[in-house]
């Protein structure tokens, strides 16, 4: 499998990625419960916790071992895409909350 710098193509597949788990993220709110503004503050908050995750802004270690995410896309069955750095999936969740939210 080849491992391509192109920082285009993984912002078009993070966006997109993102998008997918702020929604699924929303829909689970929404189906414990929650509705208005306590839905969206929940949905933010949660949606904002896993992105600094993957984009290994919150330091994961258990048990002595630190955990370093790095995100890739495939793009084809021989095509990892990735951005020549950490993922930056956190700066995307303002506009997907502000479409799935003001829309």
């Amino acid at each position: 499998m080849e491992l391509k710098l192109d920082r285009e193509k993984f912002d078009e597949h993070q966006a997109i990625f993102i998008a997918e788990i702020v929604e699924k993220i929303r829909i689970k709110v929404q189906e414990a419960g929650l509705h208005g503004e306590a839905l969206e503050a929940l949905t933010a908050s949660i949606a904002f916790s896993i992105a600094s995750t993957i984009d290994d802004t919150s330091g994961i270690e258990r048990d002595g071992i630190e955990v370093k995410p790095y995100l890739t896309f495939r793009t084809s069955d021989k095509e990892l895409v990735h951005c020549g750095e950490n993922a930056y999936t956190y700066e995307f969740v303002p506009g997907v909350l502000r479409s799935l939210f003001e829309g």
